[in-house]
C-alpha cells in the first residue's frame, strides 16, 4: 500500500466540468494549505493546456502552457481554485492565441478587462473553497455560453496525439488532409506547441496518468520496476523516458515519481483529468 503523505495539511481535488463548459474545458480543481501548515512547494509538469488560477484573494491569473516544469511555493492559509482547458480551446473561448501564452503568467484582466477584476473580488468574499470554484465556473458559463467550437482540426489532432494512439506524428497531416506546415501554424496558433512538442507532453502525461491510477488503487508506480512503466508509458526505453522526464518535470522519473507520493498518495486526487488519458489504453480503472 502506498504510505501516508509527508507533507500534511494541504489537498488537491479535481472535478470533471459541467456539461456547459466540457467542449472547451477539461476539468477544475481546488488546492488549499492549512492555515498551520507548512509553505508548500507546488511542482507543476506540462499539460498542454491553458489554465485559470484564482487564488483567493488576489486577481485571477491566465497559466499558458508550459514547455518545462513550473515550481510555486503556497503559503500557509492559501486556497486556490482554476480551471484547465483543453489543448487547443482556449482561442475560442478566451479570443486569446496560444502562441501568445506559451510559458507566460498574464493577469486575467489584460484579456478580459474589469470583469476578471470583479471575479477576483467575488472569489474573495466566499466563504469556503467550494462556493469560490462555484463562482468561477458559473462566471466561466457566462464567458462560454456564446463561446464558437475549437478548431475541429485542432481539436481531432490532440484527440489522435492522446497517449497511446500516435505513435508516428508525421503520419498526422495526411490522416487530416492537411499539410505538415499548415497543421504546425494551426496547432501552434491554437495550442501554443507544435504538433511534436504536444505528443510529447501528452505522452509525459500518459506515464503521470499511470502513476496515479497505481496511487489511486493503493499500489507503488515502481512496483513493477522502472523499464516496465517507461515501456508501458510507450517510450522507447527507460533512458528516453529519463530524457523526457528531466526535460518536462525537472527531476528523473525515480525522483519525479518519489515526490508524487509523498505530496499527491491520500492528499491529492487528479481522477478527473488522469482517467480520460487511459481511454485509449484497456486499464482498469478502480
Amino acid at each position: 500500500m502506498v504510505s501516508a503523505p509527508r507533507t500534511p495539511g494541504q489537498t488537491y481535488r479535481e472535478l470533471r466540468p459541467p456539461p456547459a463548459l466540457a467542449a472547451h474545458v477539461s476539468c477544475l480543481w481546488i488546492q488549499q494549505v492549512g492555515a498551520d501548515a507548512a509553505p508548500y512547494e507546488h511542482r507543476t509538469v506540462p499539460n498542454g493546456g491553458v489554465e485559470v488560477a484564482c487564488r483567493v484573494g488576489s486577481s485571477p491569473v491566465l497559466v499558458g502552457p508550459r514547455t518545462g516544469p513550473d515550481v510555486d511555493v503556497l503559503t500557509p492559509g492559501s486556497t486556490v481554485v482554476g480551471v484547465r482547458f483543453r489543448p487547443g480551446a482556449v482561442p475560442a473561448a478566451l479570443g486569446v492565441p496560444g502562441s501568445e501564452l506559451v510559458d507566460r503568467s498574464i493577469g486575467l484582466e489584460e484579456i478580459l478587462g474589469r470583469p476578471a477584476l470583479t471575479l477576483g473580488e467575488r472569489v474573495a468574499s466566499t466563504a469556503a473553497p467550494a462556493e469560490a470554484l462555484a463562482l468561477l465556473r458559473q462566471q466561466l458559463e457566462a464567458w462560454l455560453s456564446e463561446a464558437p467550437e475549437p478548431d475541429p482540426i485542432v481539436a481531432e489532432a490532440v484527440r489522435r496525439l492522446m497517449p497511446w494512439r500516435a505513435p508516428d506524428v508525421g503520419s498526422l497531416p495526411s490522416a487530416l488532409n492537411i499539410s505538415e506546415r499548415h497543421l504546425r501554424r494551426r496547432c501552434q496558433a491554437s495550442v501554443g506547441l507544435a504538433p511534436k512538442v504536444l505528443h510529447r507532453t501528452l505522452r509525459f502525461q500518459g506515464f503521470v496518468a499511470l502513476a496515479q491510477l497505481a496511487m489511486a488503487q493503493g499500489r507503488r508506480p515502481l512496483g513493477d520496476g522502472l523499464a516496465r512503466l517507461a515501456a508501458e508509458a510507450g517510450y522507447a526505453d527507460q533512458a528516453h523516458l529519463t530524457r523526457e522526464s528531466l526535460r518536462l518535470a525537472g527531476l528523473s522519473p525515480r525522483a519525479f515519481l518519489h515526490d508524487s507520493e509523498e505530496r499527491c498518495a491520500r492528499a491529492h486526487d487528479h481522477a478527473a483529468s488522469f482517467v480520460p488519458l487511459l481511454h485509449g489504453r484497456r486499464v482498469p480503472v478502480a
